[in-house]
């Protein structure tokens, strides 16, 4: 299984233990990403999460490699529901639901927790700019897992949130979203997320394009922060010029609280990935200026002002 995997994400899965986890791509041979997934190592199997409207697609592309290697791929999804939990209290709030258990505390480091008859396996997991844990429920126990989430969370004032408030919160944090700021077009290096990347494991598929960006020093573009002025998040697609020149598209942008304005995700070329940098974002009939800004806008309880301030 290990050998398999090894030659399917762009991460190192050699020697894992229980508990262990990684971030990692799925990629097809031309370097392009297929996936972002997270791959958690238990007791006798792996588990691999990732975007589920790419579930058949990505089963589909794992079987196809599968040759003489002692793998079975199952899909699991109907029999798990995720849960997250993020924020600075996020830690307390699963002290008061599992008071005897040793929370995770490495990124993407796991363990499986008894929730009265229920085995929930709980990840740390930052999906925004702070302290944060996702939890895999059986189906069978989420009206319990979630009453007694709501139960422990009163004394801690916890908030449910929707899919716009998490939006801006990852915005903030600089994470990129498969689907809406990369797809099967992107490479892997110009999304900036070199973390799902090992550079001294051997083969895998795409690992040559990878190399050879590596080697070169650089991609065209790369994904990169902006700060809008007004009061209006520019539309997804929206044009970047330098002096009338289209130098990137917008692929993400919300109103920040954190940063007190609009902000964005964009691709640029190499020449503007300056901080500091004047753009114009061309959005809904208007020309918004903006600046190129350091990713990530919020990080550990500071803005990216606060934290240059603190340098």
């Amino acid at each position: 299984r290990i050998s398999y995997l090894q030659g399917m994400l762009s991460n190192d899965v050699k020697k894992p233990t229980s508990g262990d986890g990684i971030y990692a791509a799925i990629l097809d041979i031309q370097g392009k990403i297929l996936a972002d997934a997270r791959l958690f190592c238990l007791d006798d199997a792996f588990l691999l999460e990732l975007w589920e409207p790419l579930k058949d697609k990505i089963i589909a592309h794992l079987n196809r490699y599968l040759v003489a290697d002692d793998v079975e791929i199952a899909d699991l999804t109907g029999q798990y529901t995720m849960l997250s939990l993020q924020g600075p209290k996020s830690d307390l709030l699963l002290k008061e639901i599992f008071p005897d258990a040793d929370l995770p505390t490495a990124d993407l480091s796991h363990c499986a927790l008894q929730l009265d008859v229920a085995e929930i396996e709980v990840v740390n997991s930052w999906r925004t700019g702070e302290k944060g844990y996702d939890l895999f429920v059986p189906s069978a126990a989420l009206v319990h897992a979630v009453a007694a989430i709501r139960e422990q969370g009163k004394r801690l004032a916890l908030r449910w949130v929707g899919a716009e408030a998490q939006e801006i919160l990852r915005v903030e944090a600089g994470i990129p979203r498969y689907g809406v700021d990369m797809d099967e077009n992107n490479l892997l290096l110009e999304t900036g997320l070199e973390r799902a990347v090992s550079f001294q494991k051997g083969c895998y598929l795409g690992q040559e394009v990878v190399e050879r960006i590596r080697s070169r020093g650089h991609v065209n573009k790369k994904l990169s922060g902006l700060t809008l002025q007004g009061a209006t998040a520019a539309r997804r697609g929206s044009p970047v010029r330098v002096d009338g020149k289209e130098i990137g598209k917008v692929t993400s942008s919300v109103l920040s609280p954190a940063q007190k304005r609009p902000i964005a995700l964009a691709y640029l070329q190499r020449d503007y990935w300056k901080p500091g940098t004047p753009v114009t974002v061309e959005s809904a009939g208007s020309a918004i200026p903006a600046t190129v800004a350091l990713l990530p806008f919020y990080s550990g309880g500071g803005t990216l002002e606060s934290r240059q301030e603190l340098g």
